[in-house]
Protein backbone atom coordinates (compact mmCIF):
# COMPACT_ATOMS: atom_id res chain seq x y z
CA UNK A 1 0.00 0.00 0.00
CA UNK A 2 1.25 3.52 -0.72
CA UNK A 3 2.47 5.60 2.20
CA UNK A 4 -0.47 7.86 3.22
CA UNK A 5 1.76 10.92 3.66
CA UNK A 6 4.00 10.30 0.63
CA UNK A 7 5.71 13.49 -0.59
CA UNK A 8 3.81 15.66 1.90
CA UNK A 9 5.73 18.40 3.72
CA UNK A 10 5.18 18.57 7.48
CA UNK A 11 6.53 21.56 9.42
CA UNK A 12 6.70 20.97 13.17
CA UNK A 13 7.97 22.86 16.21
CA UNK A 14 8.95 21.07 19.42
CA UNK A 15 10.11 18.00 17.50
CA UNK A 16 13.32 17.13 19.34
CA UNK A 17 11.71 15.39 22.31
CA UNK A 18 8.50 13.92 23.65
CA UNK A 19 5.32 13.77 21.63
CA UNK A 20 6.69 16.10 18.95
CA UNK A 21 9.62 13.78 18.32
CA UNK A 22 7.31 10.76 18.12
CA UNK A 23 4.93 12.59 15.77
CA UNK A 24 7.79 13.57 13.47
CA UNK A 25 9.09 9.99 13.46
CA UNK A 26 5.72 8.39 12.68
CA UNK A 27 4.77 10.93 10.00
CA UNK A 28 8.17 10.49 8.35
CA UNK A 29 7.60 6.72 8.33
CA UNK A 30 4.24 7.37 6.68
CA UNK A 31 6.10 9.06 3.81
CA UNK A 32 6.28 12.73 4.83
CA UNK A 33 9.30 14.99 4.61
CA UNK A 34 9.82 16.64 7.98
CA UNK A 35 10.88 20.27 8.35
CA UNK A 36 11.35 21.03 12.03
CA UNK A 37 12.46 23.84 14.31
CA UNK A 38 14.90 23.21 17.15
CA UNK A 39 16.63 25.44 19.67
CA UNK A 40 19.50 23.15 20.67
CA UNK A 41 21.89 22.26 17.84
CA UNK A 42 22.97 18.92 19.31
CA UNK A 43 19.39 17.72 19.78
CA UNK A 44 18.43 19.11 16.39
CA UNK A 45 21.15 17.19 14.58
CA UNK A 46 20.37 14.05 16.57
CA UNK A 47 16.71 14.27 15.53
CA UNK A 48 17.59 14.95 11.89
CA UNK A 49 19.94 11.96 11.76
CA UNK A 50 17.26 9.76 13.33
CA UNK A 51 14.68 10.85 10.76
CA UNK A 52 17.10 10.15 7.92
CA UNK A 53 17.76 6.70 9.36
CA UNK A 54 14.11 5.69 9.73
CA UNK A 55 12.80 7.46 6.62
CA UNK A 56 15.56 7.92 4.07
CA UNK A 57 13.13 8.69 1.24
CA UNK A 58 13.40 12.45 1.86
CA UNK A 59 15.87 15.12 2.90
CA UNK A 60 14.50 16.07 6.31
CA UNK A 61 15.44 19.61 7.32
CA UNK A 62 16.13 21.37 10.62
CA UNK A 63 15.98 25.12 11.28
CA UNK A 64 17.27 26.67 14.50
CA UNK A 65 15.56 29.34 16.55
CA UNK A 66 14.68 30.43 20.08
CA UNK A 67 10.89 30.49 19.85
CA UNK A 68 10.51 32.72 22.91
CA UNK A 69 11.89 35.70 20.91
CA UNK A 70 9.72 37.55 18.41
CA UNK A 71 12.61 38.22 16.03
CA UNK A 72 13.54 34.54 16.00
CA UNK A 73 9.94 33.42 15.40
CA UNK A 74 9.73 35.75 12.41
CA UNK A 75 13.16 34.85 11.07
CA UNK A 76 12.68 31.10 11.16
CA UNK A 77 9.17 31.32 9.71
CA UNK A 78 10.49 33.43 6.84
CA UNK A 79 13.34 30.95 6.27
CA UNK A 80 10.84 28.13 5.97
CA UNK A 81 8.54 30.15 3.73
CA UNK A 82 11.48 30.98 1.47
CA UNK A 83 12.52 27.34 1.07
CA UNK A 84 9.17 25.51 1.04
CA UNK A 85 6.80 26.39 -1.80
CA UNK A 86 4.07 24.18 -0.37
CA UNK A 87 3.32 23.04 3.18
CA UNK A 88 0.81 20.25 3.73
CA UNK A 89 0.78 20.25 7.55
CA UNK A 90 1.95 22.73 10.17
CA UNK A 91 2.18 21.31 13.69
CA UNK A 92 2.57 23.89 16.47
CA UNK A 93 3.92 21.90 19.38
CA UNK A 94 6.69 23.90 21.11
CA UNK A 95 5.88 24.75 24.72
CA UNK A 96 7.09 24.91 28.29
CA UNK A 97 6.10 25.77 31.86
CA UNK A 98 8.21 27.98 34.12
CA UNK A 99 8.16 28.16 37.92
CA UNK A 100 9.31 31.79 38.05
CA UNK A 101 8.12 34.68 35.96
CA UNK A 102 10.68 35.51 33.29
CA UNK A 103 10.54 38.36 30.78
CA UNK A 104 12.00 38.06 27.29
CA UNK A 105 14.00 40.71 25.46
CA UNK A 106 10.68 41.77 23.89
CA UNK A 107 9.17 42.50 27.30
CA UNK A 108 6.88 39.45 27.10
CA UNK A 109 6.30 36.89 29.81
CA UNK A 110 8.18 33.81 28.56
CA UNK A 111 5.34 31.27 28.79
CA UNK A 112 3.05 33.57 26.80
CA UNK A 113 5.77 34.20 24.22
CA UNK A 114 6.70 30.56 23.66
CA UNK A 115 3.36 28.81 24.11
CA UNK A 116 1.11 31.31 22.34
CA UNK A 117 2.98 33.91 20.32
CA UNK A 118 5.17 31.35 18.53
CA UNK A 119 2.00 29.56 17.35
CA UNK A 120 0.46 32.84 16.23
CA UNK A 121 3.46 34.27 14.39
CA UNK A 122 4.73 31.12 12.69
CA UNK A 123 1.23 30.18 11.53
CA UNK A 124 0.51 33.61 10.11
CA UNK A 125 3.83 33.82 8.29
CA UNK A 126 3.34 30.38 6.72
CA UNK A 127 -0.30 30.87 5.69
CA UNK A 128 0.55 31.66 2.06
CA UNK A 129 2.40 28.34 1.75
CA UNK A 130 -0.46 26.48 3.42
CA UNK A 131 -3.07 28.13 1.20
CA UNK A 132 -1.02 27.08 -1.82
CA UNK A 133 -1.45 23.42 -0.84
CA UNK A 134 -4.73 21.60 -1.38
CA UNK A 135 -6.14 20.23 1.87
CA UNK A 136 -3.45 21.76 4.09
CA UNK A 137 -3.84 21.32 7.85
CA UNK A 138 -2.77 23.24 10.94
CA UNK A 139 -2.52 21.22 14.16
CA UNK A 140 -1.81 22.92 17.49
CA UNK A 141 -1.05 21.20 20.77
CA UNK A 142 -3.23 22.62 23.54
CA UNK A 143 -4.04 20.90 26.85
CA UNK A 144 -6.80 20.10 29.30
CA UNK A 145 -4.82 22.39 31.61
CA UNK A 146 -6.94 25.15 30.03
CA UNK A 147 -9.93 24.03 32.11
CA UNK A 148 -10.73 26.65 34.73
CA UNK A 149 -8.48 29.25 33.11
CA UNK A 150 -9.72 32.72 32.22
CA UNK A 151 -8.04 35.52 30.29
CA UNK A 152 -7.46 38.95 31.77
CA UNK A 153 -6.89 41.18 28.76
CA UNK A 154 -5.54 43.88 31.05
CA UNK A 155 -2.78 41.51 32.22
CA UNK A 156 -1.95 39.01 29.48
CA UNK A 157 1.68 39.07 30.67
CA UNK A 158 0.77 37.88 34.20
CA UNK A 159 2.53 40.82 35.85
CA UNK A 160 0.03 40.87 38.72
CA UNK A 161 0.55 37.56 40.45
CA UNK A 162 2.35 34.62 38.86
CA UNK A 163 1.77 30.90 39.23
CA UNK A 164 3.57 28.66 36.76
CA UNK A 165 0.76 26.15 36.32
CA UNK A 166 -1.98 28.81 36.16
CA UNK A 167 -0.09 30.79 33.53
CA UNK A 168 0.56 27.61 31.56
CA UNK A 169 -3.17 26.85 31.67
CA UNK A 170 -3.99 30.31 30.35
CA UNK A 171 -1.64 29.84 27.40
CA UNK A 172 -3.32 26.52 26.61
CA UNK A 173 -6.65 28.35 26.65
CA UNK A 174 -5.08 30.78 24.20
CA UNK A 175 -4.13 27.88 21.92
CA UNK A 176 -7.77 26.83 21.68
CA UNK A 177 -9.09 30.37 21.18
CA UNK A 178 -6.40 30.96 18.54
CA UNK A 179 -7.50 27.80 16.72
CA UNK A 180 -11.15 28.86 16.77
CA UNK A 181 -10.43 32.29 15.34
CA UNK A 182 -7.94 30.89 12.83
CA UNK A 183 -10.51 28.36 11.60
CA UNK A 184 -13.08 31.16 11.22
CA UNK A 185 -10.64 33.25 9.18
CA UNK A 186 -9.65 30.28 7.00
CA UNK A 187 -13.22 29.21 6.21
CA UNK A 188 -13.57 28.60 2.49
CA UNK A 189 -9.81 28.46 1.81
CA UNK A 190 -9.46 24.68 2.05
CA UNK A 191 -7.02 25.01 4.97
CA UNK A 192 -8.19 23.53 8.27
CA UNK A 193 -7.10 24.29 11.83
CA UNK A 194 -7.61 22.01 14.82
CA UNK A 195 -6.08 21.57 18.27
CA UNK A 196 -5.79 18.80 20.79
CA UNK A 197 -5.19 17.63 24.33
CA UNK A 198 -2.44 14.97 24.25
CA UNK A 199 -3.09 13.78 27.79
CA UNK A 200 -0.59 13.90 30.64
CA UNK A 201 2.47 12.37 29.02
CA UNK A 202 5.68 11.12 30.62
CA UNK A 203 8.22 13.16 28.60
CA UNK A 204 10.97 15.70 29.34
CA UNK A 205 8.27 18.38 29.68
CA UNK A 206 8.52 20.26 32.95
CA UNK A 207 11.93 18.87 33.90
CA UNK A 208 13.46 22.34 33.69
CA UNK A 209 10.63 24.14 35.47
CA UNK A 210 12.56 24.21 38.73
CA UNK A 211 11.66 23.84 42.40
CA UNK A 212 8.75 21.82 43.69
CA UNK A 213 6.99 22.03 40.33
CA UNK A 214 9.66 19.88 38.64
CA UNK A 215 9.58 17.42 41.52
CA UNK A 216 5.81 17.13 41.38
CA UNK A 217 5.82 16.66 37.62
CA UNK A 218 8.45 13.93 37.85
CA UNK A 219 6.35 12.03 40.41
CA UNK A 220 3.18 12.43 38.34
CA UNK A 221 4.93 11.09 35.24
CA UNK A 222 4.96 7.66 36.87
CA UNK A 223 1.22 7.59 36.14
CA UNK A 224 1.31 9.39 32.77
CA UNK A 225 0.76 8.22 29.22
CA UNK A 226 3.67 7.07 27.10
CA UNK A 227 4.94 9.50 24.44
CA UNK A 228 3.53 7.11 21.83
CA UNK A 229 0.05 7.44 23.34
CA UNK A 230 0.38 11.20 23.67
CA UNK A 231 1.43 11.62 20.05
CA UNK A 232 -1.45 9.59 18.60
CA UNK A 233 -3.88 12.49 18.24
CA UNK A 234 -1.28 14.78 16.66
CA UNK A 235 -0.48 12.09 14.08
CA UNK A 236 -4.18 11.41 13.47
CA UNK A 237 -5.07 15.08 12.98
CA UNK A 238 -2.12 15.50 10.63
CA UNK A 239 -2.77 12.45 8.48
CA UNK A 240 -6.17 10.84 8.87
CA UNK A 241 -8.79 11.15 6.12
CA UNK A 242 -11.40 11.14 8.90
CA UNK A 243 -10.74 14.82 9.58
CA UNK A 244 -10.66 15.99 5.97
CA UNK A 245 -12.40 19.38 5.84
CA UNK A 246 -13.05 19.52 9.58
CA UNK A 247 -11.87 22.71 11.25
CA UNK A 248 -12.01 24.58 14.54
CA UNK A 249 -12.17 21.46 16.70
CA UNK A 250 -10.58 20.37 19.96
CA UNK A 251 -9.68 16.68 20.15
CA UNK A 252 -8.61 14.11 22.73
CA UNK A 253 -7.74 10.48 21.97
CA UNK A 254 -8.60 11.04 18.30
CA UNK A 255 -12.15 12.13 19.09
CA UNK A 256 -13.84 15.54 19.40
CA UNK A 257 -13.87 16.76 23.00
CA UNK A 258 -15.73 19.72 24.52
CA UNK A 259 -13.32 22.43 25.69
CA UNK A 260 -14.20 24.69 28.60
CA UNK A 261 -16.86 27.37 28.26
CA UNK A 262 -14.14 30.04 28.24
CA UNK A 263 -12.47 28.25 25.32
CA UNK A 264 -15.67 28.59 23.28
CA UNK A 265 -15.89 32.37 23.66
CA UNK A 266 -15.61 33.70 20.11
CA UNK A 267 -15.47 37.31 21.26
CA UNK A 268 -12.40 36.50 23.37
CA UNK A 269 -10.91 34.59 20.44
CA UNK A 270 -11.16 37.68 18.22
CA UNK A 271 -9.88 39.94 20.99
CA UNK A 272 -6.88 37.67 21.61
CA UNK A 273 -6.13 37.63 17.87
CA UNK A 274 -6.19 41.44 17.73
CA UNK A 275 -3.95 41.73 20.82
CA UNK A 276 -1.49 39.22 19.37
CA UNK A 277 -1.42 41.03 16.04
CA UNK A 278 -0.68 44.29 17.81
CA UNK A 279 2.19 42.73 19.77
CA UNK A 280 3.71 40.96 16.76
CA UNK A 281 2.93 43.21 13.84
CA UNK A 282 1.55 40.25 11.88
CA UNK A 283 -1.93 38.74 11.49
CA UNK A 284 -3.84 41.92 10.66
Amino acid sequence: MPAPMKDKVVVITGATSGIGELAADRLAQKGARIVFVARDHARGEQTRRHLQAVAAHADHTVHYADLSRLSEMKRVAQEIADTELHIDVLINNAGAMFTRREVTEDGLERTFALNHMSYFIITNLLLDRLRATAGARIVSTASDAHSGARLNFDDLQSARGYSGFAVYGRTKLMNILFTRELARRLAGTGVTANCLHPGFVATRFGDQSGGFMSLGIRVAKNFGLTPEQGAETIIWLASSPEVDGKSGGYYYKCKPAPPSRAAQNDADARRLWDASAKISGVGF
